[in-house]
C-alpha cells in the first residue's frame, strides 16, 4: 500500500520506500565491512522492525543470523510509557556474540536503553544499534546509535512496519498519521 491510497489518513510523507531501500543498502555496506569475520547476530524488535530487518538483512554481504525479541512500552497509545515488558525473549545465547539491534524507530529511547543494558548483562561481546528512524526531539534518554537511517520530526508516524493500533504497517512509505485518526 502506498501513501496515496490512504491520503486522507496522513498529513505528510516523510520518507519514501525508495529512499528507505537506498539507505538500507548504504547502511548494509557499512555493517558488512564493520562486522566482516565477526560472529554477528541481528536482533529485531517485534513487530515494528520486521520490514526493516527483512530488507536490511537481504542487503548484507555477510552471513548474519537473526533473532527476535518482543517488548512493549506503548500499549495501544501513541506515547511510550517507559515501562518495558518482555513479550518474547531471544532464542539465541548472546554470550561472546556481536549483537546489532535492528530497530524501526528510536522515540523516547527508554525501551532501547533498557535493551542495551539487558543485552550487555547477558555477556555480549558488543552491542550496537541500527535504527531506520530517529526522533531527536523526542529523546528522554541519550542512546548510542552507531547506524541511523533518517532523523525525523517528533510526529506520530506509521508505515514500513510502524503502526497505529496494528494498522498501517504495510504502508510502503513512512508518513505522519493525521491526528483525526487517533484522537
Amino acid at each position: 500500500m502506498r501513501a496515496a491510497e490512504v491520503s486522507s489518513e496522513i498529513t505528510q510523507v516523510l520518507v519514501t520506500e525508495e529512499q528507505i531501500l537506498a539507505k538500507l543498502e548504504e547502511v548494509a555496506e557499512r555493517v558488512s565491512a564493520d562486522y566482516e569475520g565477526k560472529n554477528l547476530l541481528l536482533v529485531g524488535v517485534l513487530k515494528g522492525a520486521i520490514m526493516v530487518m527483512a530488507d536490511f538483512s537481504r542487503s548484507l554481504r555477510i552471513t548474519a543470523p537473526m533473532d527476535w525479541m518482543a517488548v512493549s512500552s506503548y500499549g495501544a497509545g501513541t506515547k511510550s510509557s517507559g515501562v518495558v515488558q518482555i513479550r518474547k525473549d531471544l532464542d539465541e545465547d548472546l554470550h561472546d556474540r556481536h549483537v546489532l539491534i535492528v530497530e524501526d524507530i528510536i522515540d523516547s529511547g527508554l525501551t532501547l536503553s533498557w535493551l542495551l543494558e539487558n543485552f550487555e548483562s547477558r555477556g555480549a561481546a558488543s552491542v550496537e544499534v541500527f535504527a531506520l528512524l530517529r526522533k531527536p526531539d523526542a529523546a528522554k534518554v541519550e542512546v548510542r546509535c552507531k547506524y541511523v537511517g533518517f532523523d525525523i520530526p517528533n510526529e506520530f508516524v506509521v508505515g514500513y512496519g510502524l503502526d497505529y493500533a496494528e494498522k498501517y504497517r504495510n504502508l510502503r512509505d513512512v508518513a505522519v498519521l493525521a491526528p483525526h485518526v487517533y484522537s
